[in-house]
């Protein structure tokens, strides 16, 4: 091509339509595509700096799929404990049905004490209130359960109620000796059974406990106390407690409706899971916020068996045998409760920063991908009006090619002639 030989005119002509053209061109692959800045030769700054916003946003965007498994499992660790609450209500309520039930003994235990003391007066009748008339006059009466001396008693000299600091009472009459009794805890009544004589026997919700002279309970044995003395015979008259049949094998079946609670609070923590991690089967939850890794959240799973509620099953025969024993349960089964209340507040604050991440990485994304855009996206309403003005241009410019190309026309006619 260099041999052609064009005038000046024709070249300049012909120069400014190739420019228009390549104008034209990158003005029709920024409307096709929608962006100003479509490779590195366009603008490298904004191209690399977008790709680097571009990278980022979908890095977290891969975390966000994460993030709402982690939702998940908050929230079925949520629902698990929602129902195991339930389970244990419905075991307080069986609990409660036992604490309704008859006595659950015929003949409740008792222990018979002798006075050998010096008596101040001349005895004590059927009837009589004051306990230094009789032998029983200076004995003291010490009571041990299984949480160590509940009370010590003394009868005789200057009446002392009973001090919960020192657990020591001075009593003279029967009903102050009952209502020490009572104040300390001791499921015990005193009555007097002879001129000298003084018989403890359970209260109707101890009815089953065991009474002993000589053995202090163990922290086991709750429904268990010993009753010793001074200036008293030396051995005192014991009469073991004696079951209902009835009532205790109605409440054997409530034993039995119990432990099948127990085994549902087994299966629906270990139910509890999703996507392979159970929050109350001990498993624990790392989330990954940022595209670095340094911004994270572990959620400590727990185990909430009955074990791990502080649950067994019960022993017909040995549970729910009295009221003793059957609050117990209950108390058992109201520290449970505290327990799942206070997991679920613990999971409901983990699950609200969670979602607050959550909602915040998709923001972050936003902010990202807009960045990015305006760093590269055209606009166009200004590459239409490019578009047209180039359209425009480059008929002028073939008109503007034709008019150089006119005077050599002019010589190739005088040619001809």
């Amino acid at each position: 091509m260099s041999d052609i030989v064009l005038t000046a005119s024709v070249r300049q002509n012909l120069l400014s339509l190739q420019n228009t053209a390549d104008l034209l061109s990158t003005t029709q692959t920024r409307l096709a595509t929608g962006k100003k800045v479509n490779s590195a030769l366009d603008n490298p700054t904004n191209f690399f700096t977008a790709a680097g916003l571009d990278a980022r946003a979908s890095d977290i965007g891969n975390l966000l799929d994460s993030i709402g498994n982690g939702v998940q499992v908050l929230q079925a660790a949520d629902k698990g404990i929602t129902a195991l609450q339930k389970l244990v209500d419905t075991a307080k309520s069986i609990a409660n049905q036992a604490l309704q039930q008859p006595t659950g003994y015929s003949t409740k235990a008792s222990i018979q004490f002798t006075g050998t003391g010096a008596a101040s007066g001349a005895g004590l009748g059927a009837k009589a209130s004051d306990l230094t008339d009789s032998k029983l006059n200076t004995a003291v009466f010490t009571f041990t359960n299984s949480a160590g001396v509940a009370a010590t008693i003394t009868i005789g000299g200057a009446a002392t109620p009973f001090d919960p600091v020192a657990k020591t009472a001075t009593v003279k009459t029967l009903d102050q000796l009952n209502t020490a009794l009572a104040v300390a805890g001791v499921n015990l009544s005193a009555s007097i059974t002879g001129t000298d004589n003084l018989t403890f026997t359970s209260t109707n919700d101890g009815a089953g406990q065991t009474i002993s002279n000589t053995v202090a309970p163990t922290a086991t044995q709750i429904d268990a106390i010993e009753v010793t003395a001074t200036n008293t015979a030396a051995a005192p008259t014991i009469v073991p407690s004696v079951p209902d049949a009835v009532s205790q094998t109605a409440r054997a079946t409530l034993v039995a409706q119990y432990n099948q609670i127990i085994q549902n609070l087994t299966t629906t923590a270990q139910d509890a899971s999703f996507n392979g991690v159970n929050l109350l089967d001990g498993n624990s939850l790392k989330l990954i916020f940022n595209e670095t890794g340094k911004s994270t959240l572990t959620i400590a799973g727990v185990n909430f068996d009955p074990n791990g509620l502080g649950l067994a099953p019960l022993t017909a025969g040995t549970d729910f045998t009295d009221n003793v024993l059957t609050q117990k349960v209950l108390t058992q089964l109201n520290n449970a409760s505290t327990t799942l209340r206070s997991q679920a507040s613990a999971f409901g604050a983990n699950l609200s920063i969670v979602q607050i991440r959550q909602d915040f990485a998709k923001n972050i994304i936003n902010v990202l991908q807009t960045g990015s855009s305006a760093l590269t996206l055209a606009d166009s309403n200004e590459e239409a009006a490019n578009s047209q003005a180039l359209s425009t241009r480059q008929s002028i410019a073939v008109s503007a090619l034709a008019l150089a190309n006119q005077s050599q026309q002019s010589v190739l006619q005088l040619l001809r002639t």
